[in-house]
């Protein structure tokens, strides 16, 4: 039988996964000169971007998995925010809760938890607002959440991390 990973080491992996996906995504973003293979490269930018956006809901929702048992009943990510602002760890509270909202976002689109981002701005990454998104649209590449800039998944997991440790102390 095989041994189970820990969250560090989901981390890990997740990390070592997502490196090369952000390398060839920042490559993509840089400007070339021609018009040569700009449908590919679109359409290789728009699949790095989603599968750099898997990796970031997957290993959110393994964090929620393997770290539930922290919390009889309700909402994962609520109860650890609050819990989070009850021991004064405010600033990681705000950022699990940002990327939280992210993760939501990134996994069902337009709803409460855009709407959230919307009415109080996140400082981690980049929302797309409604005329960014209307001028996209025309162009098919409308995301809400633009993960294609450096720090996104670093500070995705690192905020995870910092969460999985507070949780063990506790």
């Amino acid at each position: 039988m095989e041994t189970s990973q820990s969250v560090v080491e989901l981390v890990a992996a997740a990390q070592t996964k997502a490196k090369p996906i952000e390398d060839r995504v920042a490559e993509l973003v840089q400007p070339t000169s021609g018009q040569n293979g700009t449908q590919a490269r679109m359409a290789e930018l728009s699949d790095a971007i989603s599968a750099l956006e898997a990796a970031a809901v997957d290993i959110f929702t393994l964090f929620e998995a393997r770290m539930q048992h922290h919390f009889k009943r309700g909402p994962f990510s609520r109860k650890l925010k609050a819990q989070l602002l009850a021991a004064d760890k405010t600033d990681l509270a705000d950022r699990f809760h940002q990327y939280y909202l992210a993760i939501n976002v990134l996994k069902h689109g337009k709803g409460a938890s855009y709407r959230e981002l919307l009415a109080s701005p996140p400082t981690l990454f980049s929302l797309k607002t409604a005329d960014a998104l209307a001028s996209e649209e025309a162009q098919e590449t409308a995301r809400l959440i633009d993960i294609s800039a450096p720090g996104f998944f670093d500070g995705l997991t690192t905020t995870i991390l910092d969460a999985y440790r507070f949780l063990e102390k506790a």
